[in-house]
């Protein structure tokens, strides 16, 4: 088999997160993708892949084989585009991870001024608030609350972001409204989960000590549109990125408390840890479509937030 192949297999593999999927995605046996797999490791004299009966994860080789291989087919299918059409045309699917709240109020809306460019960019929008191993999910574009701790990605701030403590009107008038952290106690408190872990400690910093509190919550969700109606119906107080509800806040359907604290889900007091940033893979290589929309983003970015960060 050549080796434009054989990286056309290990990108299937990593894909689908396993060798049978794989094989059903190109039309191949197990026994021949596992073959071939092992034929490629002896090849480089190198462990491509971690393998158990449910999950794969590449290794340090793997994900820097893994790398080239999207680098160098995204550049062929550019180069045939090219001489099929006599134009660099810009196409391929966009793959974009963005939490709930900032997916839906503004990533979603700037994919479909991006389509209307670009109609030949299928653009795939995943909406979650968990993250992501972006080298093996197959995704392009991760959008998050802060960094991922991965020296192989790159990062670029979106907009500047804090946490703030909010809840409706409704709610302040019928429980009182909190003073200090502490009080946090005596109030209905909506927690976010993610990966599995309730984030029910919350950080508090002033000018003279670090608190933190563990809330008694009333109410669980890792999906943080969910935790942000919950607020605006009344249910409770939440912790939220300014972004996610300065709207809200402006309308004057929520309300903010204990605004003379920096807030977080962690120890940490960087306020550069709840910005709103871009990721993506180090690539020398970074396709055309990619590129592009990361400029479009960006751009947009600075329009839509210049008048608007509380």
């Amino acid at each position: 088999m050549d080796k434009f192949s054989d990286m056309t297999l290990f990108v299937s593999i990593v894909k689908n997160q396993g060798l049978a999927a794989a094989g059903r995605e190109l039309g191949l046996s197990p026994a021949t993708v596992t073959a071939r797999l092992q034929s490629l490791e002896d090849r480089y004299g190198v462990k491509l892949l971690n393998r158990s009966t449910r999950h794969i994860s590449l290794t340090d080789s793997g994900a820097m084989y893994h790398q080239a291989c999207l680098e160098i087919i995204d550049s062929v299918k550019e180069t045939e585009n090219l001489l099929q059409t006599g134009t660099k045309e810009v196409r391929g699917a966009l793959k974009i991870s963005a939490p709930r709240d900032i997916g839906k109020q503004y990533i979603s809306p700037i994919v479909s001024e991006f389509s209307q460019l670009y109609p030949d960019v299928i653009p795939y929008l995943y909406l979650n608030d968990n993250l992501s191993n972006l080298a093996e999910s197959g995704l392009d574009i991760v959008i998050r609350y802060g960094e991922l701790a991965d020296s192989s990605l790159i990062s670029r701030k979106l907009a500047p972001s804090r946490r703030v403590l909010c809840a409706s009107p409704q709610y302040l008038a019928k429980k009182g409204t909190p003073i200090t952290p502490q009080d946090l106690a005596h109030h209905d408190c909506l927690v976010m989960v993610r990966s599995n872990e309730e984030l029910k400690t919350w950080h508090f910093q002033d000018e003279e000590q670090h608190n933190a509190v563990t809330v008694v919550p009333t109410r669980f969700s890792d999906d943080g549109e969910v935790i942000r109606q919950w607020a605006l119906d009344g249910a409770g107080i939440a912790l939220k990125s300014i972004l996610d509800v300065q709207e809200d806040i402006k309308q004057q359907r929520l309300v903010t408390v204990l605004n003379g604290y920096m807030k977080n889900f962690n120890a940490s007091t960087s306020a550069v840890g709840v910005d709103l940033n871009v990721i993506y893979l180090s690539r020398k290589y970074q396709p055309r479509r990619v590129r592009l929309f990361l400029e479009f983003l960006i751009e947009r970015f600075c329009t839509v937030f210049e008048d608007k960060t509380l």
